[in-house]
């Protein structure tokens, strides 16, 4: 059998392997995607994101445990920051989530995000379509972290959680640019803090005045996950949103566009690596750089003088 078929028959060897060859591109990987292809779209993906410090990795952590305590198998791809000096990454969340590690049910996977913004690896949504033709029924992808440029967990996710700490200035945090209208339910976490009535209070104000949502207005939850306190709660939140998402035919339109978004980008890929493959087969590419540097030519015309011979 070769490694697709591996994983349709549930090797966890095969299943770190495919996951491997993707990441790494290999040349099997395009192979591999080929035939999982058919086998996906099944698991509920859920993304984790929040500001650093916010316990992210703890509460998935709950989360895959409770998820576990009703039978379901559960992926998590953890995402950590590369360092652009070494390209290494720390890979740490599999750290604070040891227990799962011994879980037959439970497939965990730290990568790095090698340069790529937006909070997620260039290849997660590969990632998560392996783990879902593998069988998972839920598979968690936690981000690095949120800010402005780190919003691309919404094209990755069916429920997006961002989580929230009192007392780390979340209150501005929530009001960048497109954190609002990422979440579709808010937990605001290690709750037993100060502060935490005065945040949630905030919040429910910003989301009332965030006129985005019409149908789902995204419910706030408080946790304290060191305690899996609120986790039950929180997983009954994401069932009910996962509920509306099918019988609103939000998921269908959801999916819709993430398939739009993942052949774009697949497309864009490709165009680049004929582009590179044309440049060093010419061998011009260093004498077009130093006309454009000497302003004998300019870039915009240089970009399109090579498209044009690419692509006719």
């Amino acid at each position: 059998m070769n490694i697709a078929e591996q994983v349709l028959a549930g090797s966890r060897r095969a299943l770190s392997k495919a996951i491997t060859a993707v990441e790494n591109e290999y040349d099997t990987a395009v192979d591999i995607m080929k035939a999982l292809y058919p086998h996906t779209g099944r698991a509920h993906v859920i993304g984790i994101t929040g500001a650093p410090g916010a316990g992210k990795s703890t509460l998935t952590d709950k989360l895959a445990k409770a998820y576990r305590r009703q039978g379901k198998k559960v992926g998590i791809i953890a995402i950590d920051p590369t360092s652009p000096f070494s390209g290494g990454a720390i890979l740490g969340d599999r750290i604070r989530m040891v227990d799962l590690t011994m879980d037959e049910g439970v497939f965990i996977r730290s990568m790095g995000t090698r340069g790529s913004l937006g909070g997620l690896s260039r290849k997660t949504a590969e990632a998560v379509k392996i783990l879902d033709a593998f069988g998972m029924d839920v598979v968690f992808v936690e981000t690095v972290g949120v800010g402005q440029s780190e919003v691309d967990i919404v094209k990755a996710a069916d429920t997006t959680i961002v989580v929230m700490v009192p007392g780390l200035g979340d209150d501005i945090q929530a009001i960048k640019a497109g954190i609002l209208e990422i979440g579709d339910v808010f937990a605001i976490n290690k709750a037993d803090r100060e502060g935490v009535d005065k945040l949630h209070v905030e919040l429910d104000m910003m989301l009332d005045l965030n006129q985005e949502h019409t149908d789902w207005r995204p419910p706030v939850k408080r946790t304290v996950a060191s305690r899996d306190e609120g986790v039950t709660e929180l997983v009954e939140t994401i069932g009910e949103h996962f509920e509306y998402l099918q019988t609103s035919g939000a998921l269908t339109v959801r999916r819709r566009e993430r398939t739009k978004n993942e052949l774009l980008d697949l497309l864009d890929e490709e165009i680049g690596r004929k582009v590179m493959r044309h440049l060093q087969e010419s061998g011009n590419f260093d004498n077009l750089v130093i006309q454009v540097e000497q302003r004998e030519k300019d870039p915009y015309s240089v970009v399109r003088e090579i498209l044009h011979q690419v692509l006719r």
